[in-house]
């Protein structure tokens, strides 16, 4: 059986197969499906869902609520106050917090939102502030992700799997390997699927 602690899906590949009836013999071609429609969904979303840890800098122009890009935040790790001339100042935990508040992992029901870093008013007597350096886990881990995501993953996986089954030949280097980047991916994906990544895609302006 594949290891799942490797695998890139938003579903287990035990619950995958369990659903819908597959054998060991076809783990490969299972694992193909369930990362290329992982991806396919993190695509269309225009965000990366499964946890992971980010670095961003957020710009400091006087507001003391900013957005982050990524989301559900699980934990801050660290946070830096960024001075032109100056090397970054540490900022210490009780000075800031995420909007929902991710703390103890926060409320599931508001993780398909995004999340704002709060900080003190203190950070203004800081001269020559301009930015925020800050690392934090975002995103979910496989087994916690929310019904309609996972139920979309499935969807998207099944109805390629149906697809693959007969076009083996063309995907034997997909399927014998680990598809990790993204190069097999299939654009199309059902409208029931779509409806169900709705709230889980980036808003752009």
């Amino acid at each position: 059986m594949a290891d799942e602690t490797v695998l890139h899906s938003l579903i287990p590949l035990t619950e995958f197969k369990a659903i819908l009836g597959i054998d060991d013999r076809e783990d490969p071609l299972s694992c193909f499906v369930l990362t290329a429609s992982t991806y396919t969904i993190e695509e269309y979303c225009k965000r990366r869902l499964l946890k992971k840890k980010c670095l961003e800098y957020l710009g400091f122009f006087g507001d003391y609520i900013i957005p982050l890009r990524e989301y559900p935040v699980r934990k801050i790790l660290t946070l830096y106050s960024i001075h032109p001339l100056n090397k970054p100042n540490f900022v210490i935990p009780k000075s800031y917090h995420t909007i929902p508040d991710c703390g103890n992992d926060g409320d599931p029901d508001l993780w398909s939102a995004p999340f704002c870093l709060s900080v003190s008013p203190r950070l203004k007597i800081e001269r020559g502030l301009s930015a925020l350096k800050i690392k934090y886990w975002a995103g979910y881990e496989c087994g916690e992700v929310p019904p309609d995501l996972a139920s979309a993953c499935m969807e998207l996986a099944a109805w390629n799997m149906s697809r693959y089954r007969g076009r083996r030949i063309g995907l034997s280097g997909a399927v014998r390997g680990k598809a990790t980047d993204g190069e097999h991916l299939e654009s199309s994906m059902p409208e029931n699927v779509r409806l169900l990544l709705e709230p889980y895609r980036r808003k752009t302006i």
